[in-house]
Parts: structure tokens; sequence; C-alpha cells
């Protein structure tokens, strides 16, 4: 595969995958949605993991670093999605542009780095800021908009807190492998959560919309998605890593737009205005590698 064939890849998934979470969400109940899309994920990752022959370990490591990588899924998607029912998708994917910046600041506190310079700390309050605008706008159609920004906010920091941990763990394992081990612990959780929320019901009124989301983003979202970024990853420099983070909440806020009929107060833009400077601030560094030819 090429990288810019996988980098174009990652930027559509990316783009289209808070929209996709909308629908799902909204067409056939939170709970059910994410349940059915991690079922799916997980069935795709055993699929691919026996028709590869990836290995699987399983040592008490192993079993430690699925545990904490499928707990923080759980916890930031079922978070995700709730708050999708209440905010427009453009927003969260802007909120979760954020992520790069929570996880800077869990890597200084807890894994010593140094990753806090100057302009990165200029950037992180630039970005704060933003937030705080977006926190209190009343959003066209839901009373729990505020509700469903802090559910999305916590959900990206937890998901910034379990790859920090993860990268605390250092236990070395193919990402076939981590991504089917955190979905064989969260889908029980994911299970859970539908029978308490739903009492195991089937949605009734699911649209065909919705049902579409949920496969696209149980193959698509979960797993070619996060295949082709560690792809990427393998082959590019930070810099052109870090655009994709200022490129999808741009084209995920147009497409909210244009299918969705969404609409975001002026005071909302400017609040996406300043998260936008923040994140060019705190990769500046590695923007500036660039000017680089891509690797083909």
């Amino acid at each position: 595969m090429s990288v810019p064939a996988a980098y174009l890849g990652v930027i559509l998934i990316w783009s289209t995958t808070p929209l996709a979470i909308q629908w799902s969400a909204q067409g056939a109940g939170f709970s059910f949605a994410v349940m059915a899309r991690m079922l799916i994920g997980l069935a795709v990752c055993l699929v691919l993991l026996a028709a590869t022959r990836t290995a699987f370990p399983f040592t008490p490591a192993a079993r430690r670093l699925y545990a904490v990588s499928g707990l923080s899924l759980f916890a930031s998607m079922l978070l995700t999605y709730w708050g999708a029912l209440h905010i427009p998708s453009g927003l969260i994917s802007v909120i979760f542009g954020l992520s790069p910046l929570v996880t800077g600041v869990f890597a200084a506190l807890w894994l010593a780095e140094r990753t806090l310079t100057p302009l990165r700390i200029a950037g992180l309050a630039l970005a704060l800021a933003g937030l705080w605008l977006i926190f209190g706008q009343p959003w066209p159609g839901d009373r729990h908009a505020a509700l469903g920004t802090l559910a999305t906010v916590s959900g990206m920091a937890l998901q910034a807190l379990g790859l920090v941990w993860i990268k605390r763990l250092n236990v070395r394992v193919s990402s076939l492998a981590i991504t089917t081990g955190s979905l064989g612990v969260a889908v029980p959780c994911f299970v859970l959560a539908w029978v308490i929320a739903d009492a195991a019901q089937l949605p009734a009124d699911a649209t065909l919309r919705a049902g579409a989301a949920i496969v696209y983003l149980g193959i698509l979202g979960s797993v070619v998605g996060f295949t082709l970024y560690y792809y990427m990853i393998k082959h590019l420099d930070a810099g052109r890593i870090a655009l994709i983070m200022l490129v999808t909440p741009v084209s995920a806020l147009l497409l909210g737009q244009t299918l969705n009929h969404e609409r975001i107060p002026g005071i909302g833009w400017a609040g996406i205005a300043l998260i936008g400077a923040g994140l060019l601030l705190y990769e500046w560094q590695a923007l500036r590698q660039l000017r680089r030819p891509l690797i083909s």
C-alpha cells in the first residue's frame, strides 16, 4: 500500500466517523450502537488475526495492556456516544482534535516527558480558551448540549489517559493484537451497559442509515482506520501525522453542515478557531518538517 493512499484513507475515515457516530446513536440508541460497532470490530479483528497468523501474546504483562486499553476504550466511547446525542457531529471532531494536547499534559505529569515547551503551553492555553467558549453555548435543538460537551471532553481525556498508560506499560505487542485484546475486554462491558441502559432490548425503530453507520464504524472506523494509522506512523514524520489533526475537524464540520444540516453559533466558531490556533502552536515544531518530501 502506498503511504499517500493510507494518509488519504485516514483523513476520510476520521472526518466521517463523528457523523457516523451521531447517526448510529440517534437511529439505534447510543448503548446498542456502540455495542454493535465493537462486536463487529472484534469479529473482524479475530478473522484478521487468524488469517494473518499474527501472534496474540497472553502473558501477565499483555493481559494488563489489554485491560488498560479495553477499559479506557469502553469509558471513552460510551461517553462519546452519549454526548453525540446532544451536540453537532463536527464539534465531536474538534474536541477529539484536542487529544494531542491532553496526551502531552498527561505524558509530562506521568511519564516525566519534557513535552510542555513554552510554545506548547501557549497553544494549550489558547485551546482551553476556545473550549471554554464552546462549553457554554446553547447549541441549537438540545438543552443537554453542555452535558453532551462535557461527556465528549471526558471521553477524549480518558482516551488520552489510556494512551499514556499504555506507553507507560511499554509492552511490545502488534497493533492488531492490541486492538483485538482491547476489544475483547471492552465488548463485555458494552454488552453490560446495553443491558443496563436498554434492558437488552433491540431497537424497535432503528433506521437503515443507523445500521449502515454501525457497520461502517465497526469495519472502517475501528479496524481499517487504526490499521492505516499505525501504518502511517511507521512511514511518516510527526509533522504529517499532526497535520491530520488540523484537517479532520474542518472536514468533519463541513460534512456535518452539508449532510446533517448542523448549525454552529458564531461564538462557537470563535471557540473552534481558538482550538485550531492552539493545536497549530502546539504542533508547530512537528509541522515544520512538512518541507520534506512525502514518502511513497
